[in-house]
């Protein structure tokens, strides 16, 4: 078996263990909280289960409780007979509802939300625990001072147009303090603020106001984003003033050296494919050992292109010949501690955000935009390979979404059952089981049905991210798509 295949295998193992232990785990937390919270309030738990569907591994407990893992990882379940007949969905109760007692309205209320408490708890743990050892951030997006402002810039299509920022009248320099009303901390929250937007003109440009300080003074410039990549994001046209895979120096009778690397020469792509970390160096040069390679670099406010052959070196650990190219890189890293309520506070926020931008019209977010099951595995992958805390991080977010599109008011969530429940006690009567039933399976095929369509562009950025058949020109640094994670059940 050969090398590469023994890392593919590894690194499909390592993703495997982090889906189970983050997400996995976060939806546990989740299920936990409507569990314990069931007991407490005396009622029965007839089945605890991670996923829906038939069991992949059953075990019924002491209790009587019937734990399980099933087959259809959309989220879990905590099977309460008194609480909803949901068969079609969780599966048929064994037990005679008839004899049990009825639950009265506070603990309904109480069972409900236990599940988004527990989330919002764990999220705090972790969160505390980030406080305390750090959070490794890029150095060059801990800021929100505008780097160059370029002329151009191209588009997925390969199109140079004019640059939003540079004809709106943004200068390298400036401190941007806020996009669209919202207060920006550092350059991740500008390109997050300009995609999440919906602002557009009465001809329908789409529209971003910055708030910057230039000279010491305030002054609001209205910029009109265009839409880059595949997903069609709003981009403004802005970058932070350096980037972590600047180059620092060459070494000697380099690679780099002699295809012309200068000091301050920032790595966008190779062979047409963008790059955001130094390890896709790597992996391309290992990948293409044998022929030259073009890196498009940023020189100031131009974007030239240089061909640079690797060089085989022998590999300081013994192994086989690693190709490099001898160039050295600034150091982009530093360790942030926020507070645990700033780490929760910013992740609601954004969530909130990214949900305005799903329901509004003008926005240029969508479905597709959102990821699934597969772009979380991913992104906590890629997260752990860097640091573990930063899997961490992105756990803490997981939690705070789960938490908030549980309490949304929609069949099949917490917040559907809290509304049914709630409409029962206006009128002082449950709600017909029948109805409940089919309004709760037909959104169960909806919202499975979206978690279908949102896979299958997590799949599509895979393959596209992957393929050199298929390169992204860069003309700016985009945002991550906004994470949402498969809503958990009752």
């Amino acid at each position: 078996m050969s090398t590469d295949i023994l890392s593919a295998f590894f690194s499909s193992i390592w993703s495997i263990f982090l889906v189970v232990l983050f997400f996995g785990g976060s939806i546990f937390v989740h299920e936990l909280g409507h569990f314990l919270a069931a007991r407490r309030r005396g009622a029965k738990v007839e089945r605890f289960s991670i996923g829906f569907g038939p069991a992949i591994w059953s075990r019924r407990g002491k209790d009587g409780v019937d734990y399980r893992l099933s087959w259809i990882p959309l989220g879990g379940y905590v099977l309460l007979p008194q609480l909803a007949d949901l068969g079609p969905i969780e599966g048929e109760s064994m037990a005679d509802v008839k004899k049990l007692p009825p639950i009265d309205y506070v603990s309904k209320m109480l069972i409900l939300v236990a599940g988004a408490t527990f989330n919002i708890l764990f999220a705090f743990t972790l969160a505390c625990i980030v406080w305390f050892v750090g959070q490794p951030v890029f150095a060059d997006l801990a800021t929100t001072k505008l780097g160059p402002v370029s002329a151009t810039i191209r588009l997925s299509e390969g199109v140079t147009v004019p640059n939003p920022a540079a004809q709106a009248g943004l200068m390298a320099g400036d401190i941007v303090r806020s996009v669209d009303g919202h207060s920006v901390s550092n350059f991740e929250d500008i390109w997050k603020d300009v995609a999440l937007g919906d602002g557009r003109e009465s001809d329908g440009r789409r529209r971003s106001v910055f708030e910057i300080e230039r000279d010491g003074k305030l002054m609001h410039v209205t910029v009109y984003p265009l839409l880059l990549s595949e997903d069609k994001m709003r981009v403004a046209g802005v970058e932070p003033p350096d980037n972590f895979l600047t180059a620092e120096s060459t070494l000697p009778g380099s690679p780099a050296e002699a295809a012309g690397f200068k000091c301050g020469d920032r790595i966008l792509a190779i062979d047409g494919k963008p790059v955001i970390q130094r390890s896709a160096i790597s992996e391309h040069l290992a990948k293409y050992p044998g022929r030259p390679s073009d890196f498009l670099v940023q020189r100031g406010l131009e974007q030239i292109t240089l061909s640079v052959q690797p060089r085989m070196d022998a590999d300081v650990a013994g192994g086989k010949p690693v190709a490099r190219i001898g160039l050295r890189y600034r150091d982009p890293v530093i360790i942030i501690h926020p507070t645990p309520w700033a780490q929760i506070s910013d992740a609601a926020g954004a969530m909130v955000q990214t949900l305005s931008a799903l329901v509004s019209s003008t926005s240029d977010v969508g479905p597709s935009k959102m990821q699934g099951v597969i772009g979380i595995a991913r992104s906590l992958h890629q997260q752990a390979q860097w640091d573990i805390r930063r899997a961490i991080w992105l756990t803490i977010i997981l939690n705070v979404n789960l938490a908030i599109l549980n309490l949304l008011p929609i069949p099949v969530l917490d917040g559907g059952h809290i509304l049914f429940a709630t409409i029962g006690r206006i009128r002082r009567r449950e709600l017909p089981a029948r109805l409940i039933i089919a309004t709760q399976s037909a959104f169960f095929v909806l919202i499975a049905s979206l978690m279908l369509y949102v896979n299958f562009y997590d799949v599509r950025r895979w393959v596209h991210e992957g393929s050199a058949d298929h390169p992204a020109p860069i003309a700016v640094p985009a945002p991550v798509a906004p994470v949402t994670p498969a809503p958990a059940g009752k």
